[in-house]
C-alpha cells in the first residue's frame, strides 16, 4: 500500500509565537513535513532547526521560495507588517497561513486580498479558537439545532474574555540566539484615524479580534456593532437574522488563570463553551449543552468528553488538511477582512472617530 505523500511546509519567521504557537505543532502533524524555514535571525534559526529537525534554513523568504518546492507557507509575523510582506509571499501562488488579524488596517487587508486573488492562491488566518475541539463540537451542535428546530430559535450569544494569563508556560520550549534585533519595514497606519484612535484600534484588534471572529463563527453570519460602552468593557450588536450579540472585555482580570467563555442561547436551551489559555498544550476546551424542551419533559445537560488535543495543534492539522484538499480553510482572508471592518466600527462608536 502506497504511503500518502506528506504536505511540504516552509516557515517564514520562527520567533516567539512562530515557535510556541506554530512550529512545535506542525512538526507533530503526521500528514506534514516542515522542510525549510526562513528567518533573518540566523543564529536563532539554526538552533530552532536543530531542535525541531528542520533540514534547511534560509536568511530570507525570497531565497527559500526560490530553492524549495513547497505545498504551503506558514508566516508567523507581526500583523502591522502583513500589508508589506504577505503580498510578496503570495507571489509563490501556494496556500498561505498567517496569524490574526489579516492586517492592521482595512486598506492593508484589502491589499492582501487583492494580491491573493491576483496570484490565484488562498489564505487561512490563524483564529485558533475555531480549531479547538470544544468550539468544533459547539459549532456542529449549533448547526444541527438550527436545522432541527429542537430548541427553538437562536436568539443570543455572549462572549466573555477578561485579561488573563494567556501564555500557560507556552514559551518554555522556545530557543533564542545571539542575533541583534532586525529593522523591518512596517505598514502605514490607517489614514482615517489619528494616532490616539489608531493606537486604540491596534490594541483592540491585537487582543479582541479573536472574539469578534468567534462571534461570527458561532452565528454563522456576520453581525453589526450597535453599542460601545464608554468604559471599553462592553460592545453589543445584532445579526441580520435578529440574534443579539455581546462581548465583555475585561470586566475583571486574572493573573494566574485564563477565563474565556461563550454562551449560545436558544429559546429552549443553551450551549456553553469554555476555552483554555491560547498557548495551552494538549488541552481542549469544555463544552456543555442544556436542553429544556418543556411540556413536562425532563431537562438534560450533556458534557462531551473531548480529546486531549490543543487548539494550536488542531489548527495546524486543519491547515495541512486544507492544503491537501481534505477540508476547507477554517477562516479565509475574505472572512478575516470582515473582522477588521467590524473592529473599525466598534472604535468609531467607542471613540467617536
Amino acid at each position: 500500500m502506497a504511503t500518502e505523500k506528506k504536505v511540504r511546509i516552509g516557515f517564514v519567521g520562527v520567533g516567539g509565537m512562530g515557535q510556541a504557537a506554530h512550529l512545535r505543532h506542525y512538526v507533530q502533524v503526521p500528514e506534514c513535513e516542515v522542510v525549510a524555514l526562513a528567518e533573518v535571525k540566523q543564529d536563532m534559526a539554526q538552533k530552532v532547526a536543530a531542535k525541531w529537525g528542520v533540514p534547511k534554513v534560509y536568511a530570507s523568504h525570497e531565497e527559500m521560495l526560490a530553492k524549495e518546492k513547497l505545498d504551503g507557507i506558514v508566516a508567523s509575523q507581526q500583523f502591522c507588517r502583513h500589508g508589506t510582506l504577505i503580498p510578496e509571499l503570495l507571489k509563490a501562488g501556494i496556500p498561505l497561513f498567517t496569524e490574526k488579524p489579516i492586517a492592521g488596517s482595512i486598506a492593508m487587508g484589502e491589499k492582501i486580498v487583492k494580491a491573493m486573488k491576483a496570484n490565484k492562491s488562498w489564505m487561512m488566518i490563524g483564529y485558533h479558537k475555531r480549531s479547538d475541539p470544544a468550539t468544533m463540537f459547539v459549532k456542529d451542535e449549533i448547526v444541527k439545532l438550527q436545522a432541527s428546530g429542537e430548541l427553538g430559535k437562536l436568539q443570543y450569544i455572549r462572549i466573555l474574555m477578561p485579561s488573563g494569563e494567556w501564555i500557560a508556560n507556552g514559551f518554555v520550549q522556545n530557543v533564542t540566539g545571539n542575533d541583534p534585533n532586525p529593522s523591518f519595514t512596517w505598514d502605514p497606519p490607517a489614514a482615517d484615524m489619528d494616532e490616539t484612535t489608531n493606537n486604540a484600534y491596534i490594541s483592540f484588534v491585537n487582543y479582541y479580534i479573536h472574539q469578534v471572529n468567534l462571534m461570527r463563527h458561532l452565528l454563522g453570519e456576520t453581525w453589526k456593532v450597535t453599542f460601545a460602552a464608554k468604559s471599553g468593557i462592553l460592545l453589543a450588536g445584532e445579526s441580520p437574522s435578529g440574534v443579539t450579540c455581546s462581548i465583555e472585555m475585561t470586566p475583571y482580570q486574572t493573573t494566574v488563570d485564563w477565563q474565556e467563555q461563550a454562551l449560545v442561547c436558544f429559546q429552549k436551551g443553551w450551549l456553553k463553551l469554555d476555552l483554555p489559555a491560547p498557548l495551552a498544550i494538549n488541552r481542549a476546551g469544555r463544552a456543555e449543552v442544556y436542553r429544556d424542551p418543556g411540556n413536562g419533559v425532563q431537562p438534560k445537560a450533556e458534557i462531551p468528553q473531548l480529546p486531549w488535543v490543543g487548539a494550536m495543534w488542531q489548527q495546524a492539522r486543519n491547515f495541512v488538511g486544507a492544503v491537501a484538499g481534505k477540508n476547507p480553510p477554517f477562516c479565509t482572508a475574505e472572512d478575516a477582512l470582515e473582522d477588521i471592518r467590524l473592529a473599525r466600527e466598534y472604535i468609531r462608536l467607542w471613540k467617536g472617530k
